[in-house]
């Protein structure tokens, strides 16, 4: 599994996460951890750490017993401490996951998370924010994911965690859907296909070495471990393969195709096949019934750790299915178009329903 998996289908210890979430506040999206009212013992930043936290028993700096999260000092006083997070990319937050791991004897008592909406470069401590609380105050348990429901719907920026007491949290992922700004998109090719603009993996046929959320990060890769790998396949036939489905925010005319294989040299895929789909999912099956009968890309041979560009040519393509056979690594699919005239008006529709 990747470091900076920003999608997570398994059920946590204490609730389970929304389908197809993304954790807007990742750094690999630009989520930044910007102002703390203490950070004595472990640093803000160490918050969005894209890695799963760690913990060495018996090691101290001068700053104590060596921590992976955030840690305030003692005795902090009726009113808590607090940490303020810009979100990598605006969108409506649907889960919050305060993680406390490794902090037992040290953890908060309990929390809340404010969100505002602000321009990048505004200052969030800056006492006339209006800041709206998304989650209430919830006991926290030690040592645990403590995962707190949002149910509103609107389109944020910034987080704030209150604490009622001191004490240590790990992590905070901020789980949800991206909203992207529609002006961004106007009278230019877009990477419809990646996370910051709203794309999705939605379902993959295996994921035994890593998962094919990768595939539409932002970032380059960073190794083998970065992209999707299956399982070797056995049962190879002529048409044996492995798929991945990868949604769009908003329907595209697709005038590119990149298909990434570096990092894998001798496990790469061999062939890859893309298909489209013009539909939408629906409530009840999701993208289970959606047929996929475009053709974007015929049966085309890959190179290993190699970046391929493709020209096609498919019109108000809503998502993507990529076929692979019969098994291997990819590390990244990039589908770049321009929106539809419908897709920008879902888009505009959809920014304005969250404001």
């Amino acid at each position: 599994m990747t470091d900076f998996l920003l999608h997570n289908e398994r059920a946590l210890v204490d609730g389970e996460l929304p389908h197809a979430a993304v954790d807007l506040a990742a750094r690999i999206l630009g989520g930044s951890v910007v102002a703390a009212s203490d950070e004595s013992f472990g640093f803000k930043e160490n918050l969005i750490d894209p890695a799963e936290p760690v913990f060495t028993p018996g090691t101290y700096s001068l700053r104590g017993e060596v921590v992976d999260g955030w840690e305030t000092r003692r005795h902090a006083g009726r009113r808590g401490d607090w940490v303020i997070i810009r979100l990598g990319v605006p969108g409506r937050v649907q889960t919050v996951d305060v993680d406390t791991r490794y902090f037992a004897g040290n953890h908060p008592t309990a929390a809340c998370v404010d969100a505002c909406a602000l321009d990048v470069a505004a200052d969030p401590t800056d006492p006339a924010i209006e800041w709206t609380t998304v989650a209430e105050s919830t006991p926290l348990k030690p040592d645990s994911h403590n995962v707190l429901p949002v149910t509103n719907r609107r389109r944020w920026t910034h987080l704030r965690l209150r604490l009622e007491s001191d004490g240590g949290v790990a992590r905070l992922r901020a789980y949800g859907e991206v909203i992207p700004d529609p002006t961004l998109w106007e009278d230019i090719t877009v990477e419809v296909s990646s996370l910051e603009q709203g794309g999705r993996v939605e379902w993959c046929s295996d994921s035994f070495y890593s998962d094919a959320f990768a595939l539409v990060a932002p970032t380059r890769p960073r190794g083998m471990g970065d992209g999707w790998e299956t399982r070797r396949r056995r049962d190879v036939g002529p048409d044996s393969h492995d798929a991945v489905l990868i949604s769009f925010a908003a329907p595209a005319d697709l005038c590119r195709l990149e298909i990434d294989t570096s990092y894998f040299v001798f496990n790469a895929s061999l062939e890859v096949a893309v298909l489209g789909s013009r539909d939408r999912p629906d409530g009840e099956h999701g993208w289970a019934l959606a047929p996929f009968d475009v053709p974007v890309l015929p049966r085309t041979r890959l190179a290993p750790d190699a970046r391929q560009m493709f020209k096609v040519d498919a019109r108000d393509i809503t998502a993507l299915r990529l076929q692979a056979y019969p098994d291997g690594g990819i590390a990244r699919v990039r589908a770049l178009g321009r929106p539809t005239n419908e897709g920008l008006a879902l888009l505009q529709r959809r920014w304005e329903e969250s404001s």
